[in-house]
């Protein structure tokens, strides 16, 4: 319980990742809303017949690479920005359903466009050793390359007090969806409450703004289990296998995984032993659910530099890419590893920091005034 406390203090303290509470949602799943359409069918087009749509050749990209990132969505304001303890931290690090959209909106209309990670790099074998060696990058003309990326997309406990969603789900329609719990207690399974099923739905009628389907990153602790399944447990099973199976349909999807580090730990400031064990129990813990994956995103942007003990440890892990915090585009690597900064989309950024975002929209039509309701001023 001290260890729990100490970390969501350190997480109001510190600009890189949070974790806060959640009481949950309404029942308006999109999903589960058949609409009854009584036209007759069109005919099927003779194949002479049908309309050719041009496609934009891809032509090589060198420019700088974007990345943003994002914690879970407030659903319900009224539980986040109610002036409690929780509350100043909600109102900096995170954005509610509404933002997000906007952001999204704003996004596609300045010709971003959703890549992969593994579309900037590749790893080979060279003389038995695994070596990063960066792809060509291919782009429909005028399109800026956009990484994505979620943090702590684990639905802690006390996210489920402060107006976040509980955990992603399979709706009946075989789609990603979140469960939640609204201010009154219904349950609620909707496509619309979350990161993953807004963007999911968004490049499904907008699919020029994923590159070959691309969708983000979702950037995974483990001591509390990974996407609301509490796989941490020592009764765990049922719990493990319900998030495997909403791994392998976020991966169908586009979706890829990066550790954050089990506990959330300042990787700068703990001692290299307790580095090793934090990370070692992810490989344990958190691995077998997601898959490898050579991504590490440092919890609050606490990075160290690749000469750092700590740093050479995550290497012999299996991690090259490392993902710090910073306001500007910024990229380099070798063939050993590569370090990317990501710009922090959130609260802080909307109202307090809106030169590092205008690049990406314009916070004053994307604030929501719901969060300031709380305020007395």
């Amino acid at each position: 319980m001290k260890r729990v406390l100490v970390l969501l203090v350190i997480c109001f303290s510190l600009a890189g990742c949070t974790s806060l509470g959640q009481k949950t949602a309404k029942v308006n799943d999109r999903a589960t809303k058949k609409v009854e359409n009584h036209k007759p069918a069109p005919l099927p087009q003779k194949e002479e017949e049908k309309e050719e749509i041009p496609q934009a050749e891809p032509v090589p990209y060198n420019g700088p690479i974007e990345h943003i990132f994002f914690h879970p969505l407030v659903v319900y304001p009224e539980l986040a920005f109610d002036g409690d303890t929780m509350a100043q931290g909600y109102d900096e690090w995170f954005v509610t359903v509404s933002e997000f959209n906007k952001i999204v909106e704003s996004l596609y209309k300045r010709n971003y466009i959703l890549i992969k990670m593994s579309d900037l790099f590749e790893e080979k074998e060279n003389n038995g050793k695994k070596e990063l060696v960066k792809r060509q990058l291919m782009l429909p003309a005028g399109k800026k390359p956009l990484i994505l990326s979620v943090d702590d997309i684990n639905y802690y406990p006390y996210m489920l007090q402060n107006g976040n969603v509980y955990k992603l789900i399979n709706n009946k329609d075989g789609k990603i969806a979140s469960y939640s719990k609204d201010p009154e207690g219904n349950e609620v399974i909707s496509e619309e409450n979350e990161i993953v099923p807004l963007l999911n739905s968004f490049t499904e009628t907008h699919p020029d703004f994923s590159l070959n389907g691309a969708k983000g990153i979702l950037a995974l602790t483990g001591y509390e289990g990974v996407l609301g399944y509490r796989t941490n447990q020592p009764t765990a099973e049922g719990e493990s296998e319900g998030a495997k199976t909403i791994i392998a349909k976020l991966k169908e999807e586009g979706w890829e995984f990066a550790s954050h580090g089990y506990g959330h730990l300042a990787t700068k400031t703990i001692s290299l032993s307790t580095l090793k064990r934090d990370a070692d129990r992810w490989k344990k813990e958190v691995e077998p659910l997601t898959g490898a994956t050579n991504i590490y995103i440092y919890p609050f942007g606490s990075s160290v530099l690749p000469n750092d003990p700590k740093f050479k440890y995550l290497e012999t892990l299996g991690f090259k890419i490392f993902c710090s915090v910073g306001p500007n585009a910024y990229l380099s690597y070798t063939q050993e590893y590569a370090m990317m900064d990501r710009v922090h989309i959130d609260g802080m950024a909307l109202e307090k920091q809106r030169h590092i975002v205008d690049r990406f929209f314009d916070s004053s039509l994307v604030l929501d005034n719901e969060r300031f309701k709380y305020k007395s001023n």
